[in-house]
């Protein structure tokens, strides 16, 4: 039955007294979709688990406070994002690292692919260096494949603003990339 009706439907029957119902359906929907999310921005499989459990539990506990603004799926992603980051953002802070301390990094006289390898690992040092709102704004484009209008609404920031953030934070990968390249 309850596989049938909207996730909006859903969330009426929740508030009108059959919440068991609702959560498995809703859970069920998504719970794939937010973990990917959040495995997309940790990188950890273990903390991707934690974090889409403990953000389901914040949905449920706030899930009067949906107004229908946007879809429900909007309004989870947008709270599964917004969780992954600040935990990201709290992490760095017990944890914070300079990317001038690293390793530094000779390039042998190499194949292709070690070439390639040191590009990538290059890249992904010079992105761990941005903020995880920069980081997870190019993943949503460049990884999920998610069209500004949509990413727009998600983060309710103007188009206009999306794309000066994508910019900047391209370019900010950019020159990073260019001072480890040289180092």
């Amino acid at each position: 039955m309850s596989t049938r009706l909207s996730d909006e439907e859903l969330i009426r029957q929740y508030l009108s007294g059959q919440p068991t119902h609702c959560f498995k359906a809703l859970y069920d929907r998504y719970v794939n979709k937010v973990y990917r999310r959040c495995l997309s921005m940790t990188k950890d499989p273990s903390k991707a688990e934690d974090f889409t459990h403990d953000i389901f539990l914040k949905v449920f506990n706030k899930l009067d406070a949906f107004q229908e603004r946007s879809s429900f799926s909007t309004w989870l992603y947008s709270i599964s994002f917004n969780y992954c980051s600040d935990q990201i953002r709290l992490a760095r802070r017990v944890q914070m690292t300079d990317i001038e301390d690293s390793a530094n990094y000779n390039i042998p006289d190499a194949t292709e692919e070690h070439l390639h390898e040191e590009t990538l690992h290059l890249v992904n040092r010079a992105m761990k260096s941005l903020s995880a709102n920069e980081q997870a704004l190019l993943r949503l484009k460049y990884e999920d494949g998610m069209s500004i209008a949509t990413i727009s609404a998600m983060l309710n920031l103007k188009e206009s603003t999306v794309k000066m953030r994508l910019k900047r934070s391209r370019d900010k990968i950019y020159k990073l990339y260019s001072r480890l390249h040289t180092t």
